[in-house]
């Protein structure tokens, strides 16, 4: 009895094979059919537009033509984005396997892919309030505050949204701002109470000179982190400075302290991948844990920059240092709190602060995720 009730099992098995490669032959032929049909009256279409052509001498070949370009130029302005979203799903896929494919093969997160490239490249995206949408919820999935949101589009209030309206994003929390005559990076810093170097690390940011910063009456910029003049800030803890002070002595293996005192001037973002302390007293700079000097001398916007590499998959970088200021030499072993220089405004920079990078396995970590 056992063997008929597998053999029965064997021939159900057998028979729904049977029948999905049926079903998938019959599929394969209707497509075809389709695909001819569809060729045939494309055949056709062409062999009488040929005619007509030939019918006119040639007369209608220039407006067959133009509307031919018209058209396909349409079509790629058309579906452009979307074009470009199944490129970037492509190239993830071969990245991260077919499983990220999978993951991503609706069209949000296809429209996701697109915001995040363009963002990237500084440019402004477009988005369309969706039910449910609040300029919070809006705010978290573009990595900006609702200030910036609410500046940008002019809105009366974090509430004042609704479903299908469109709504502008900027690449990076902050204001995007006209220069006028007169004005230098130095007033728009002022007046949107930011340093100016945050205004020259932006990327996307260009400067009619590249020595002195100057910019042309009309341009526009963008000021990361900027507070827009006589307008109330909703997303306070956003903007709350912060003071740190450098914890003296050794902590322990594995542990960073803060390499110098001062105020956070500019916190990590994808284009500035570091935290700048600023200090015009221009105090010590110290080492955030113990290593080995690796790196020590001039580098370019960096300035006079060290690199220590702590033995355990962690470098710390410390740049802008004062020239003559720098007292220890590559291959030198340094201890956690030691003197490494003096914090300066040498290289890339616009006032005297320390750019301080923590580099992990993975890459550059948020110093202020670790530095608590």
């Amino acid at each position: 009895m056992l063997v008929n009730k597998k053999n029965t099992w064997r021939e159900r098995i057998d028979e729904e094979r049977k029948l999905i490669k049926e079903f998938l032959v019959l599929q394969v032929k209707f497509w075809q059919g389709m695909g001819m049909g569809l060729l045939g009256w494309i055949i056709a279409i062409k062999n009488w537009a040929a005619k007509l052509m030939y019918w006119r001498r040639g007369r209608l070949s220039g407006t067959f033509s133009n509307a031919a370009m018209a058209s396909l130029v349409m079509l790629t302005i058309v579906f452009s984005d979307r074009i470009e979203a199944v490129i970037m799903l492509r190239n993830r896929r071969e990245e991260a396997g077919s499983g990220y494919l999978l993951a991503t093969s609706n069209v949000a997160d296809a429209g996701t892919i697109i915001a995040d490239d363009k963002l990237r490249k500084g440019e402004i995206y477009e988005y369309r309030v969706q039910e449910g949408d609040t300029v919070s919820s809006i705010a978290e999935k573009f990595r900006v505050s609702i200030d910036t949101i609410v500046w940008e589009n002019e809105l009366k209030s974090a509430e004042s949204i609704k479903p299908k309206q469109i709504l502008r994003i900027l690449p990076v929390t902050g204001v995007r701002y006209k220069v006028k005559r007169g004005e230098t990076i130095y007033s728009i810093a002022k007046k949107h109470q930011v340093d100016a170097q945050g205004i020259i690390d932006y990327p996307f940011n260009s400067f009619a000179d590249d020595e002195t910063f100057a910019l042309n009456a009309g341009q526009e910029i963008m000021i990361p982190d900027g507070i827009k003049p006589k307008e109330v800030v909703i997303d306070t803890t956003r903007y709350a400075a912060r003071t740190v002070a450098p914890i003296p002595g050794v902590v322990g293996e594995g542990t960073f302290m803060w390499p110098t005192s001062g105020r956070i001037s500019q916190r990590f973002a994808w284009y500035h991948q570091a935290v700048d302390i600023a200090n015009a007293a221009a105090p010590d700079v110290l080492a955030s844990q113990g290593g080995t000097v690796v790196t020590s001398g001039w580098g370019g916007g960096y300035g006079n920059y060290v690199v220590i590499d702590h033995g355990n998959g962690y470098k710390t970088l410390y740049g802008h240092m004062k020239t003559g200021s720098v007292i220890v030499q590559a291959g030198q072993k340094v201890a956690q709190g030691q003197k490494l220089g003096v914090m300066g405004t040498t290289g890339r920079s616009t006032g005297i602060h320390l750019h301080f990078e923590i580099i992990g396995p993975k890459g550059k970590l948020d110093p202020l995720s670790i530095l608590k």
